[in-house]
C-alpha cells in the first residue's frame, strides 16, 4: 500500500503541480459538493481503493463511499461512488482519480475476456513486462482482479532466458547452467522457437520453455513433446480469436501482453451533483 500511495502522490504533482490555477481562481475554500462516479459502459471495476487515496491524498476531509468492490462487473450506468467533501479538493482530484480507475479497470475487464474465453481448460492466463513504465504495480494489480495471474513482476524476481540472452550466450544449456549455478533458488525458464530448441532445453533440464510465435501445428508437437517433462508457456500473437485453441492443447500456462498494453481505457464519468456551504 505504501507503494501505491507513492505513485498517488507523484501523479498528483505531475497533474497539480504548484496549484490548480482554474480551481483556485474561482472555488472559494467554504464551498463543498456531492458528486457521484458513474460507468458509461459495461466493465469489471479495478482501483476504487486508488481512488480513494488519490481523494484522501488530497484532502483528508473528502468523503469517499463506493458501491462496488474491485473484481465487480457494473454495467453502463451504475453508480460506482459518491463524494462529499469540498468542490475544490474534489476537483483537483477529479482527473487522477479517474485515470486511474478508467485505466485499471481497462485491463481488468480485457483481462477478464481472455480468462472467460479459457475457463474449464485448466490452463492460466499470465500477464507479462510490456507494461507502463513507473505504474506496473497497479497494471499487474488490475490484471489480478481480472483473474489473470502475474508473471515476474520485473528482471529482478524471474529467470527467463530469451533469443537475445541466447544470441550472446554460448547456447541453451551453457545459458541454463549458469542461470542454476548463480540462482539456484529460481526456476529457471528458457524462451525457444522450434523443437530443435525445445529438446535442447529440456536435455538442459530447464525448469520452464516458452514457446514463442509458433504455429497451431508447431505448438501441437511442441507440448506433445514436453508434457511432464518441464512447465510449458505458450506466448506471442496470443489473440481472442485464437486463445481457446491454444488452450486445448494443454499448455500450463498463456502469457499475453495485450492485457495491458493493449487494454482501452473504460469510459467512466464524474459529476458534482449538489453545491453547498457550510456555517
Amino acid at each position: 500500500m505504501n507503494a501505491f500511495k507513492k505513485l498517488v502522490k507523484s501523479a498528483l504533482e505531475e497533474d497539480i503541480g504548484n496549484g490548480d490555477i482554474t480551481t483556485d481562481s474561482l472555488i472559494k475554500d467554504d464551498v463543498y459538493a456531492d458528486a457521484v462516479v458513474s460507468a458509461k459502459e459495461n466493465m469489471i471495476v479495478a482501483g476504487v481503493d486508488i481512488v480513494d487515496i488519490v481523494l484522501h491524498t488530497v484532502d483528508h476531509g473528502i468523503q469517499f463511499h463506493s458501491l462496488v468492490k474491485n473484481g465487480d462487473t457494473v454495467k453502463a450506468g451504475d453508480t460506482i461512488a459518491y463524494i462529499k467533501g469540498k468542490a475544490g479538493s474534489i476537483l483537483k482530484a477529479e482527473r487522477t482519480a479517474l485515470n486511474f480507475l478508467m485505466h485499471l479497470s481497462g485491463i481488468s475487464t480485457l483481462t477478464r475476456t481472455y480468462v472467460d474465453a479459457i475457463h474449464g481448460s485448466g490452463v492460466i492466463l499470465l500477464d507479462t513486462r510490456k507494461t507502463t513504465p513507473g505504474i506496473r504495480i497497479f497494471e499487474k494489480y488490475a490484471v489480478r482482479i481480472g483473474g489473470g495471474t502475474n508473471h515476474r513482476f520485473g528482471l529482478f524476481d524471474g529467470i527467463l532466458i530469451k533469443d537475445n540472452h541466447l544470441f550472446v550466450s554460448k547456447n541453451i544449456s551453457f545459458a541454463v547452467n549458469k542461470a542454476k549455478i548463480s540462482q539456484p533458488l529460481k526456476r529457471v525458464e528458457v524462451e525457444v522457437k522450434s523443437i530443435k530448441e525445445l529438446k535442447e532445453a529440456i536435455d538442459a533440464k530447464a525448469d520452464i520453455v516458452l514457446l514463442d510465435n509458433m504455429d497451431l501445428k508447431q505448438l501441437k508437437d511442441a507440448i506433445k513433446l514436453a508434457k511432464g517433462k518441464v512447465l510449458i508457456e505458450v506466448s506471442g500473437n496470443v489473440t481472442l480469436d485464437n486463445i481457446k485453441d491454444i488452450a486445448a492443447l494443454k499448455p500450463d500456462f498463456i502469457s499475453c501482453g495485450a492485457v495491458t498494453h493493449s487494454a482501452r481505457a473504460i469510459d467512466i464519468s464524474m459529476k458534482i451533483t449538489n453545491i453547498y456551504t457550510k456555517e
